[in-house]
């Protein structure tokens, strides 16, 4: 037998403490106008979101660079709980960063005293280097999150 055959994809899992009640920080991860203030890490900033906050709905946020290059995320909500979870698939439009393979990223909201706390997992990633990239992504993202929101 193979033994890659059985190896489990590469996932991220973060948390972060947010200084806003859960409620807002939704907000945050399903406006178009709040997560243009943070969903791209810097030195990127959101050219575009679009949001169609339903299951089954979609989702898309451009994302540039200030070498001028764009990266488009995307992908189609699973399960939308207000204000305490959110499942998505994610990908990239375009060619030369697709992975190939549907990942799916959970967002769950957490009340705590003086805020929230966010917990994130992006599953299914193809490989390492993938993993350790939307790692870095993610955790500038969520850093970006809580002084939004401040």
């Amino acid at each position: 037998m193979n033994p890659d055959a059985t190896r489990t994809p590469p996932a991220v899992r973060l948390e972060r403490f947010v200084p806003a009640p859960p409620e807002k920080v939704f907000a945050a991860w399903t406006r178009p106008d709040l997560l243009a203030r943070w969903y791209a890490p810097a030195p990127a900033s959101v050219g575009a979101a679009e949001v169609d906050l339903r299951v089954g709905g979609a989702w898309r946020i451009r994302m540039d660079a200030p070498e001028g290059r764009v990266y488009t995320a995307h992908g189609i909500y699973r399960a939308v709980e207000a204000p305490r979870r959110l499942v998505f698939t994610f990908d990239w439009a375009e060619e030369e960063n697709r992975m190939g393979v549907e990942t799916v990223v959970t967002v769950e909201l957490h009340a705590v005293d003086g805020g929230t706390r966010v917990s994130l997992v992006h599953e299914g990633l193809p490989g390492a280097e993938q993993a350790d990239g939307h790692a870095s992504g993610w955790t500038a993202c969520l850093e970006q999150l809580a002084s939004a929101l401040d």
